[in-house]
């Protein structure tokens, strides 16, 4: 049987082109297509000009979406690829940034990326690529760079620094009898006590940071109360009934035992996960497409739950509204339901199609062809909802969110391989899932080409 021959000893008769590395199809090349299309006239005047040749931006950030897209997320590891990647290395120009280059431009340009995010989205809307009329909006949960085990809840704060200064105290009456009462070799009391003062120290810090919030979120909870208490007291005195069995119950000041920090990135936070219990972790929101599964706005928060980030994303879609247009129907599921939240959308000349409550399975076949009653005229904007999830058209709109956000979830974390924010802050995590979102975009434009030519 005859084999192919490999050979590595020849020399190249020509000098090697970087055009001749990759077939035109590549993501590498559409990557530097489009980013050589973006303007990066902010990033390239942060430059003062001094000292050395300094990369070019568009080199970097083609390194770092390029490298998020296809599962690439850590500086060092990419500065490698550009020696054994040809992919990384055409992109690079046969070049290596270091990855402190690398590090450093992530760090630094964070909120640029924004900039970029929104760029990309006008140039899908120049190619016709989607009308970006239906959107759905949903949050993942994604790793802290940090560990739970790293995490005090206030209450435990509480029994720590209160065994800590029992130490403390108990050590110090040791160390004035010392020349009465041996203590065990080895032992060094001063050193035993500035450990544990050192401890105190931290968990001071911690438990003023946990007040703070825990003020922070009293003085917004007590707002929302009392606009709450204001509304229900004016349909009271007209007469009406302001709705639900009970008063919306006052909020408490001060921190609650269950309130907790972490050392490791004290903005990140325990929440439940799918399958794997709590972890500490960030809630990233994205809202999404449904034409073309293009990420559209992006956020990152600190709280488990989603019901308060309609309205935060709503303005998030408004400030681009511009690049894209206002989108007009909005789907999200029962996390996100609330009559604030209907109203906001509506307010925003959005058509909301929130689920408020879960659907039974194996539901009888007749009910898919079946037409709800017709709504009364007095009906609410939350009625009015409901009633439009009932109907046929409703409910094959809503069948949307499913093959549109999860899906795109599912591939950043099991595809992409993105599981766990390598920024600490919730300031930079937001960054890096910006990111992350821009890298998916591209990928997902690459694969929609050939009409997805750069174009504006």
């Amino acid at each position: 049987m005859a084999f192919v021959p490999t050979d590595r000893d020849t020399e190249f008769l020509l000098p090697p082109s970087v055009q001749d590395w990759l077939p035109e199809s590549h993501l590498a090349r559409y990557v530097v297509d489009v980013v050589d299309a973006l303007d990066l006239s902010e990033l390239e005047r942060a430059y003062a000009g001094r000292g050395s040749d300094a990369y070019h931006p568009a080199t970097l950030l083609a390194l770092l979406i390029y490298g998020y897209a296809t599962g690439v997320f850590s500086s060092r590891k990419i500065e490698r690829a550009t020696y054994d990647s040809l992919a990384f290395r055409f992109i690079a120009g046969n070049t290596h940034p270091d990855h402190d280059t690398l590090a450093t431009f992530r760090r630094r340009f964070g909120p640029q990326f924004q900039a970029a995010f929104v760029q990309v989205l006008k140039m899908a809307r120049a190619n016709q690529l989607s009308r970006f009329g239906t959107v759905s909006l949903d949050g993942t949960k994604i790793h802290a760079n940090a560990s739970k085990h790293k995490a005090m809840s206030y209450g435990h704060a509480q029994k720590i620094e209160a065994q800590l200064q029992a130490q403390v105290e108990e050590l110090r009456r040791m160390g004035e009898r010392a020349d009465q009462t041996p203590v065990p070799d080895g032992m060094d009391v001063p050193q035993e006590i500035k450990r544990r003062e050192q401890r105190l120290a931290a968990i001071a810090e911690a438990k003023a940071a946990i007040e703070r919030e825990a003020q922070e979120r009293y003085e917004r909870e007590r707002a929302e109360y009392e606009v709450k208490m204001a509304g229900r007291n004016a349909k009271r005195a007209a007469g009406k009934n302001p709705g639900g069995n009970k008063d919306p119950k006052e909020p408490e000041p001060g921190p609650q035992a269950s309130d907790q920090i972490n050392f490791t990135d004290e903005q990140s936070r325990i929440m439940p996960t799918r399958g794997q219990g709590f972890e500490q972790c960030y809630n990233a929101q994205a809202v999404v497409d449904c034409e073309t599964m293009l990420v559209l706005a992006t956020s990152v928060t600190q709280t488990p739950v989603d019901v308060n980030q309609v309205e935060p994303m709503i303005e998030k879609l408004q400030q681009i509204e511009a690049t894209i247009g206002q989108p007009e129907h909005l789907l999200a599921d029962t996390g996100y339901f609330s009559e604030a939240n209907v109203k906001a959308c509506l307010a925003a000349g959005i058509e909301p199609l929130v689920a408020h409550k879960r659907e039974q399975h194996n539901q009888d076949w007749r009910e898919r062809f079946e037409e709800p009653p017709a709504l009364r005229e007095d009906a609410t904007e939350v009625e009015t909802m409901k009633h439009r999830l009932k109907t046929r058209a409703g409910r094959a709109r809503y069948a949307l969110r499913k093959q549109t956000v999860e899906p795109v979830f599912g591939i950043i974390k099991s595809v992409m391989g993105f599981r766990q924010f390598l920024l600490r802050g919730r300031e930079q995590a937001a960054q890096e899932w910006t990111l992350v979102c821009l890298a998916w975009n591209l990928k997902r434009m690459a694969a929609l080409r050939p009409k997805s030519v750069p174009s504006w």
